[in-house]
């Protein structure tokens, strides 16, 4: 391998964003999406296996996702569930704001789903801000957008998912066919409410979203989309034409969702043509199918529909008797979305609030000039520090040496960019789980999520970078490391003491040396 790798100069893997073997991740995800939900929850649990013996945690990730997808696929909503927990705490473990995002927003799906409305809006809300705060455009952040989207029209908050892909700069064809789908579905419900004229707008709009693919690409579930918004905006004779043909080839795919909409399409288009029989097996046909894994917003819209050619088929009072019933189930239903949409106002409003204060702590925590933490999170994080159970922890304590030199050879400027200099080192060597503060003038302190070798060779590779820093012209920078690590019995002021001693025997040595 390593004659291969130099021969060539390549990688045995691509660099990407994604883990080593994202591969194999992809691998589930396409098969969960084209209908084969058992192969890819086969596929994710042996790709999973491998994943986790060779430690590739992010594609354990994106396979633990797939896997969900799959679950969710066939209806399996329970499975689901534990997944998506799962995966959402590996998301904050992992410290990947966007990852957290997506993945609140898939538990906001999954909840949905098991009927949990508040746990719903409150994970959407938190999502929403967490999307909010992240302005970098990028592959990932459109993903988590369209996560948001995806979970909103689930709830049927049809307002909110469309705001959030009208707001994608960078459009792909599968994020226009859920839009086409959310307006679908949305201008469908409009009406069945009787507000016409807003229907016929988002009907129209869905329609011109799959018409601009359908110029250039063939495509059967983009068509049955298209279909059934033309039907239902009375171009019956087009909606026909396109949908009769599709129904077998989107069934004997597995394409469950978008063979409904064929059907519908096709029942819609025969009974404006005065055949109310056939299009009533075309409605029961969608009925039937919506046995693998409808959206929750799927069975109305079928029922409104069957409702309606009922009372077309025979106008007498029984049938206008069930269609009353019917419509003023949609309405009831409609208001309880309605209702939903109040919980996501005022679950985003709280998120906000929240995050608004978090905000203002940060800044009461941070060192202006160095972004690192004060000592105002000095203290904060000291008075964690317990006598009796801690997780691994070791102290660094920081020393500039000479830098009060600096300052008077130099001015007060050039001292504030090495402190910002050291600060940028600082960072660059903490982990997931470390922090570095600036305790007073040139100290810093690094508290290690690690042990006393740990310690020692974090502090080592810091000192090191410094002295190799390029900072100040014709100025060689140093610090000087004292490392202590908490036992049992140690309280916080104990271990600061235990690292200051540690820092004192650094400088008696010398200056630019680690005492550990």
């Amino acid at each position: 391998m390593a004659d291969w790798i130099s021969r060539d100069d390549r990688l045995p893997v691509p660099v990407s964003a994604y883990g080593p073997l994202h591969l194999l991740a992809r691998q589930v995800h396409r098969l969960a999406e084209t209908g084969r939900a058992h192969e890819a929850l086969e596929a994710a649990d042996a790709y999973l296996a491998i994943a986790r013996t060779v430690h590739d945690e992010k594609t354990v990730r994106f396979l633990i996702q797939g896997k969900m997808y799959a679950e969710l696929a066939l209806g399996r909503v329970t499975e689901a569930y534990p997944l998506a927990l799962s995966l959402l705490h590996a998301q904050r473990a992992a410290g990947s704001v966007l990852g957290e995002a997506k993945a609140l927003c898939d538990l906001a799906h999954v909840h949905m789903l098991r009927g949990h409305y508040v746990d719903c809006m409150r994970n959407l809300a938190r999502a929403g801000v967490l999307l909010a705060e992240t302005t970098t455009e990028t592959d990932r952040h459109h993903s988590a957008l369209c996560s948001f989207a995806e979970a909103a029209t689930a709830a049927e908050l049809y307002e909110t998912a469309a705001s959030a892909y009208e707001h994608l700069r960078h459009r792909t064809s599968s994020f226009d066919l859920v839009h086409a789908v959310t307006l679908l579905y949305w201008g469908l419900r409009l009406a069945h409410v009787g507000r016409a004229d807003e229907a016929r707008t988002r009907l129209r709009r869905s329609a011109e979203i799959t018409h601009a693919w359908l110029e250039n690409h063939s495509d059967p579930t983009v068509t049955a989309v298209h279909a059934l918004a033309l039907a239902k905006l009375g171009e019956t004779t087009i909606a026909e034409k396109l949908a009769r043909p599709l129904i077998m080839e989107l069934r004997n795919g597995g394409s469950h969702q978008y063979a409904r909409m064929a059907h519908l399409a096709l029942g819609i288009s025969l009974r404006a043509h005065g055949f109310p029989h056939q299009a009533r097996r075309e409605f029961i046909a969608a009925r039937d199918l919506s046995e693998h894994g409808s959206r929750p917003d799927e069975r109305p819209i079928i029922r409104f529909e069957l409702a309606l050619t009922a009372l077309d088929m025979d106008n007498g009072q029984p049938n206008k008797d069930l269609f009353e019933a019917i419509e003023g189930q949609v309405r009831e239903l409609w208001r309880l979305r309605l209702q939903r949409l109040g919980m996501l106002r005022q679950a985003r409003q709280r998120e906000e609030a929240e995050a608004a204060r978090a905000r203002a702590e940060h800044l009461v925590l941070r060192d202006p000039l160095t972004g690192l933490g004060n000592r105002r999170r000095f203290d904060v994080l000291m008075e964690a520090v317990s006598p009796v159970k801690n997780e691994p922890l070791t102290l660094l304590l920081i020393d500039l040496d000479h830098f009060k030199a600096v300052n008077d050879a130099h001015s007060h400027s050039a001292g504030d960019r090495v402190l910002r200099e050291v600060a940028a080192i600082l960072r660059a060597h903490c982990r997931q789980g470390d922090e570095a503060v600036r305790y007073a003038g040139d100290e810093f302190v690094v508290f290690l999520n690690g042990d006393a070798a740990a310690g020692a060779e974090v502090g080592e590779r810091i000192r090191a970078a410094v002295a190799q820093a390029d900072i100040l012209t014709d100025v060689r920078m140093t610090v000087s490391v004292g490392v202590a690590t908490w036992t049992p019995g140690l309280t916080g002021d104990d271990l600061f003491r235990a690292a200051d001693n540690r820092l004192y025997a650094a400088k008696w040595s010398g200056r630019n040396t680690t005492a550990a």
